[in-house]
């Protein structure tokens, strides 16, 4: 039988099959080659005469993450606010990066736009070209686009702690009545209400994955991004790749670079170009042994 992880836990996988959910172990043989079964893997499986199943072999994935341990996502999801807590652009531009590098879409969902509408960060991410949504898990605005953009893909959700990721994924299926943290007016941060990765399904052939809050997201993507393909994750940039008076630009103080005379004709947001600088930094920190 095939089927796809929804759900791992106490080391058992939960296989979504025919409309039917099945509860399987790995077999021994993954724990031998280093591999190891995810959240959103689709599987070859097994049943025996006992009704216990066994995971036994793990389909090509599209892409995969380690925090969260989840694979084949079509889509990631960040979910921001403009109100406590305030979302820092660079956390977004981060994971841009990292979903460029999978190959996933990247989704922006500005949450609490009924306390605040965050129109600075609302232009910075339609401007560059992303799929852009501003909503309210309190009141409900938004959240119909919202399922519209997900529909027919795997998505994982992120973003900084009590932005409302649970409180979104409620607002799209009810029934679920996730755990919802607390923000705490004095840090201006939420507590973590996700502490396991599971797929939820929302009609439409679509799943959700609700993970941990920012600080558990999968950072060690960027190690293995080099300094001289950063330019090509963020997608403003690409049309002047080759513009520049040197081949070799780096886009950043060197003369003639396409890039930054963009910048400053307004044509690439300053807080974009700002996080360019900072992870070109930290990319050239990459070694190729690491």
């Amino acid at each position: 039988m095939t089927g796809t992880i929804i759900k791992a836990l106490s080391g058992f996988y939960y296989v979504y099959s025919g409309n039917e959910l099945y509860e399987c172990r790995a077999r021994g043989k993954f724990r031998l080659d280093g591999t190891s079964p995810l959240v959103g893997d689709e599987v070859s499986f097994n049943i025996d005469t006992n009704n216990k199943g066994y995971i036994e072999s793990i389909h090509e994935r599209r892409n995969f993450f380690i925090r969260p341990a989840v694979s084949n996502i079509d889509a990631l999801v960040f979910i921001a606010a403009n109100t406590n807590p305030v979302t820092d652009p660079f956390l977004i531009d981060r994971v841009s990066v990292i979903a460029e590098e999978a190959g996933c879409e990247l989704i922006i969902c500005i949450n609490k736009t009924d306390i605040d509408t965050a129109d600075e960060l609302y232009k910075i991410y339609t401007s560059a070209g992303f799929t852009t949504l501003r909503t309210s898990a309190e009141t409900g605005m938004g959240i119909n686009e919202l399922k519209n953009a997900l529909k027919g893909k795997i998505c994982a959700f992120t973003g900084n702690s009590g932005v409302g990721k649970s409180s979104i994924l409620n607002a799209l299926v009810p029934e679920l009545n996730l755990e919802v943290g607390v923000v705490s007016e004095k840090l201006g941060r939420g507590k973590h209400t996700t502490r396991h990765v599971e797929l939820f399904a929302i009609g439409d052939n679509t799943y959700i994955a609700d993970t941990p809050g920012f600080a558990s997201f999968d950072i060690i993507m960027m190690n293995t991004i080099k300094k001289q393909e950063l330019q090509y994750y963020f997608r403003e940039f690409k049309k002047h790749i080759g513009e520049c008076r040197f081949n070799d630009c780096a886009h950043l103080k060197e003369p003639g670079c396409a890039v930054t005379e963009s910048l400053a004709s307004g044509e690439i947001m300053p807080s974009r170009y700002e996080s360019y600088v900072r992870l070109y930094d930290l990319t050239a920190q990459n070694k190729p042994w690491n």
